[in-house]
């Protein structure tokens, strides 16, 4: 078995990358079963790869807040010999909002991932929430390191039980020496020892022990605290020695400043272990609860010290049955009386020392090192099992979000949806525009015509109405509407108008009544006039989307054909003046709701049969794929740059649900045209870009509140939730499940799209 590790790694001075160069150790102490040939994968905290002098098993180095190195970590292993991987998390040590960089690697792992957790929030931000989902997801298993971490993660995360298995810190399998040389330092020899070790930040609590000293030292005059280890690197980068300094002070202050020593340095394992064993008392005055795993504490108890500490959730677990004694956060009184009790009491100080040691024999690198190579054996079989089976629907129904429009209903007042939200509340102060609610009109529309929603068919004159109300005298349009229903613009732009009579021709064929039939015709009508007047291609696109449903209602209106032809005309032109070499598209540059454009040429082909318009939707829309498609997933052009012919690579971010949303109808209309189940698959790659197959492996969508982000961003996902994003959602959401419908979709045919190759 070969395995490549994922984490922090010596000689960078972080607990993870000690307790992962243990774990390599104890993992490869089977040289039968283990291969010399496992490696890892380290984290730099610095641009600079050469930062740390690293031993020979580090084959690979991300830099933490380098995106792409992450990619190129995935591949590395992808190529490798490796049968599994291991990978250490904690929020802070990858890059990104509370890094997220990291999701990107293990979605593209194609080996069996164990991930160990090293912290479990119980109150997790949203993205942290997310994160943590995403990463058990991509994991054969979690591990975690006590019995709370597990009731978090099944009841605040919602992680199967299954997934998650309890393996207990390890610590060193070292006996205390005959001879310590510690105990004959000058901070130990003839002193009672109070000891604490780790980087030194404010969250540790040191004073509350400072503060305990005099009472203390009162009735142990020989006592000394000894604090070993260097401050954290981030504290030092904020503000130096400042917390030490102070707690130097406060010793002064309060006339202990004999009875504490610091040693300033990061010392080996074999080294703590016989400051360990030479203390008196261990002590870790942690400043809250939030503590899920504690390193220093399961070293503590594995080398049989007697331990006091606050009771954080780690220590309440793990001092159980008199291994060691708890004190209230910051409580120097109760401290100083624990202390001296068992100076007093040399009975239970032995007592505790002998049940910690007891209980610290499971905790030994070699046995944990064991239990590790029987869970890597496991999620290694069960790999070669979920490969074996590849026949699997395109679609799978069972990953897709319930249909619900409480996010929708949210947004919706009497006068229509309303555009933006401040995270999933309604932004009143932004008032309503008519894009919206043209979009709002075909998802109600949609969705009653597929599944006789009753709220869509309620909602859905809501938004006929608003675009009756914007719509001006001579049938051209206004945009936006203030909360107060006063006016904000004399006319729309080209792309509002598009996008309602699209919606106007949507309804006018698939109405759920003659009423509204009448009534969207009515307004259709009106708007024909400006039809000639539109310049903007993706104006253009959207209206002759509609034009094609409208034609389907009604085929023999000659007008409206006419119309139609001569729309199609600047859209056809545009591409022939642009659409040559490397460069298959409408115009010198890529912007937003590109698929619109093909999207548009696939409806007039519907209606015309006109051979060049479907070459030239098929063209560019193979271009588009090859733009947005080629990471296995849909990456599309970000907003904050675009993408230009003769540019710079393509704008990264910000993506938005808009371009989702054409991708998902363009690709749905190839395949009603030609049949070809590769655009089935696209569809359905497109639509997970919502659920988290994306390039942060983010999902926008919120189960929550049933609304989507307005967009993804590069440190992760814009969580307000505004009509535009959670319409593309629902409509695409609608898409999907209407492909489900087609008889002709064989579940022998078909593979996983997150496993495709797309061309």
């Amino acid at each position: 078995m070969k395995i490549a590790y994922i984490t922090t790694y010596p000689p960078r001075e972080c607990g993870i990358a000690t307790f992962n160069h243990n774990l390599l150790s104890a993992i490869g102490y089977d040289k039968s079963t283990v291969s010399d040939d496992s490696y890892v994968v380290a984290l730099n905290d610095s641009e600079h790869l050469d930062t740390y002098e690293y031993p020979a098993e580090v084959k690979y180095k991300i830099r933490q807040e380098n995106q792409k190195d992450y990619s190129r970590a995935a591949d590395y292993i992808n190529t490798s010999l490796v049968d599994a991987c291991i990978m250490e998390h904690e929020f802070g040590i990858y890059g990104g909002k509370d890094g997220v960089y990291i999701l990107p690697l293990i979605a593209k792992l194609q080996k069996p991932l164990v991930t160990i957790l090293h912290t479990v929030l119980k109150d997790p931000s949203y993205m942290q929430l997310t994160i943590i989902r995403e990463i058990a997801k991509h994991s054969s298993r979690i591990v975690v390191m006590s019995h709370r971490a597990v009731g978090f993660l099944t009841s605040i995360y919602g992680i199967s039980f299954n997934k998650i298995q309890l393996i207990e810190h390890g610590v060193p399998d070292l006996e205390a020496e005959i001879d310590n040389p510690v105990k004959n330092s000058l901070p130990f020899k003839n002193k009672k020892v109070l000891f604490t070790f780790g980087l030194i930040s404010r969250n540790k609590g040191l004073e509350t022990v400072i503060e305990a000293l005099p009472q203390i030292v009162a009735k142990n005059p020989n006592v000394m605290y000894v604090v070993l280890g260097t401050t954290h690197p981030g504290v030092i980068r904020n503000s130096g020695e400042e917390y030490r300094d102070s707690l130097k002070k406060l010793a002064r202050k309060l006339g202990v400043e004999d009875n504490l020593t610091f040693i300033n340095k990061f010392v080996s394992e074999k080294q703590l272990f016989d400051y360990l064993t030479a203390c008196d008392m261990y002590i870790t005055p942690y400043l809250n609860e939030a503590q899920i795993t504690s390193g220093t504490l399961s070293y503590a108890i594995g080398a049989g010290a007697a331990v006091i500490s606050t009771p954080y959730w780690h220590a309440q677990e793990l001092l159980a049955e008199n291994r060691g004694r708890l004190f209230d956060f910051k409580d120097a009184e109760t401290l100083a009386t624990i202390v001296n009790e068992l100076f007093e009491d040399e009975t239970m100080l032995k007592q505790l020392k002998a049940n910690a040691y007891k209980y610290g024999l499971n905790l030994r690198w070699p046995a944990i090192g064991k239990i590790f190579v029987e869970l890597l054996d496991e999620a290694i079989l069960k790999s070669l099992s979920e490969k074996e089976d590849t026949e699997r629907q395109i679609i799978d129904p069972d990953t897709m979000p319930s249909f619900n429009l409480a996010h929708v209903q949210r947004l919706t007042d009497d006068t229509g949806i309303v555009q933006h939200a401040k995270y999933g509340i309604p932004n009143l102060k932004e008032g309503y525009c008519l894009d919206d609610n043209a979009r709002a009109l075909i998802m109600a529309t949609m969705a009653h015509q597929q599944n006789k929603s009753k709220v869509a068919l309620e909602l859905l004159p809501v938004y006929l109405s608003y675009i009756q109300y914007m719509q001006c005298d001579d049938g051209s349009f206004r945009n936006f509407l203030s909360f107060t229903r006063e006016y904000l613009d004399e006319l729309g732009s080209e792309d509002s108008f598009g996008r309602t009579i699209w919606s106007l021709g949507y309804l006018i064929n698939n109405t759920p009544n003659n009423s509204y039939r009448e009534f969207a015709r009515e307004l259709f009508n009106k708007s024909v006039p400006h039809f000639k007047n539109l310049k903007h291609l993706r104006g253009i696109a959207n209206t002759m989307i509609g034009l094609s449903d409208y034609l389907k209602a009604h085929p023999g209106d000659e007008q409206i054909r006419h119309q139609f032809d001569q729309l199609a005309e600047p859209l056809k032109e545009a591409y022939r003046e642009h659409g040559h070499g490397h460069w298959q598209w409408f115009e010198e540059k890529m912007t937003y709701d590109n698929a619109i454009l093909p999207l548009a040429l696939l409806c007039y082909y519907q209606t015309s049969k006109d051979a060049e318009s479907l070459g030239i939707a098929l063209e560019s829309m193979k271009f588009l794929s090859q733009k947005t498609l080629s990471h296995g997933y849909l990456n599309p052009v970000g907003n904050d740059g675009w993408l230009y012919k003769d540019g710079p690579e393509m704008a990264a971010y910000d993506q938005q649900a808009i371009e989702t949303m054409a991708m998902v109808l363009m690709y749905f209309k190839a395949y009603e045209i030609t049949h070809d189940i590769t655009y089935i698959k696209k569809m359905y790659l497109c639509y997970q870009w919502f659920l988290g197959e994306n390039s942060l492996h983010l999902p926008l969508f919120d189960h929550e509140t049933k609304g989507c982000g307005d967009g993804l961003q590069p440190n992760g996902v814009n969580r307000n939730q505004g009509a535009e994003s959670t319409l593309a959602y629902w409509i695409s959401h609608l898409v999907v499940l209407k492909a489900l419908e087609f008889e002709y979709i064989q579940i022998s045919d078909l593979v996983s799209p997150q496993k495709q190759v797309l061309n």
